[in-house]
């Protein structure tokens, strides 16, 4: 079996198995990406820090996640990916911003397999999107009748939440708020902006980052039309 090929059976092992946090947190680190050597010996493979989001010229709603020798689609905003992020605008920002941590639904999956740091969802959760308030762009605790975002859903979208540093150290108004990295819709539909990606896609991503990665989004290379040239003129008979 080629290296490459022990890396994704490991990888999906760990994105499959019902692994709780207390195991994961010290098996992880021993065992995780090893790769065989032709001599024989084992070395480990490094967590990966950068994760590259390039969303698809002709489908801006729709991405590509790549982290190492992983390539996985993702869904972006419905408006595609923007260097000018708006409140309310559906795209995803452009730009750098990392992960600083996973909300997960404990009464649902025990997971995922990763060694970034996580804490589990409470129905009281939410996030607040108001530009106005002082706690914008920031994580809240509301009853059922409160507005905002709230991450404890009937659906299986927010069952992980990955909170992505935008517009977080420095917060802005109108600037952009719960920008996440979630769960997609069964047909891999356009977000509000968040990046989501299938239940085992995003496992395998988990798996394989570290612990604060940090992710690079930016619109995917335009097709250039290139310019037709001018027809020869046909000479004329004198």
């Amino acid at each position: 079996m080629s290296s490459m090929a022990s890396h994704l059976t490991l990888a999906r092992d760990y994105a499959s198995a019902p692994l709780h946090t207390t195991f994961v947190r010290g098996a992880l680190r021993e065992d995780h990406m090893r790769a065989r050597c032709r001599n024989g010996k084992t070395r480990r493979e490094p967590l990966l820090r950068r994760i590259t989001v390039l969303s698809r010229p002709r489908e801006p709603h729709r991405g590509m996640v790549r982290c190492g020798w992983l390539s996985l689609p993702c869904a972006l905003g419905r408006a595609g990916v923007t260097h000018v992020k708006r409140e309310g605008d559906g795209a995803t920002p452009a730009g750098r911003y990392p992960l600083e941590g996973l909300i997960v639904r404990r009464d649902r999956l025990p997971g995922p397999a990763s060694v970034v740091r996580a804490r589990p969802m409470r129905p009281t959760d939410a996030w607040e999107e108001a530009p106005t308030s002082g706690r914008y762009n920031r994580l809240v605790h509301r009853h059922a009748a409160a507005s905002g975002d709230r991450l404890w859903r009937d659906d299986r979208l927010y069952d992980i939440v990955g909170v992505l540093g935008w517009n977080r150290r420095q917060r802005a108004s109108w600037r952009g708020s719960a920008i996440f990295l979630h769960l997609c819709r069964p047909d891999l539909g356009p977000t509000a902006g968040c990046i989501a990606l299938e239940p085992r896609d995003l496992k395998l991503l988990l798996a394989r980052c570290g612990r604060r990665p940090v992710f690079a989004v930016a619109a995917g290379p335009r097709k250039v039309r290139q310019a037709r040239s001018p027809k020869s003129a046909v000479p004329t008979r004198t």
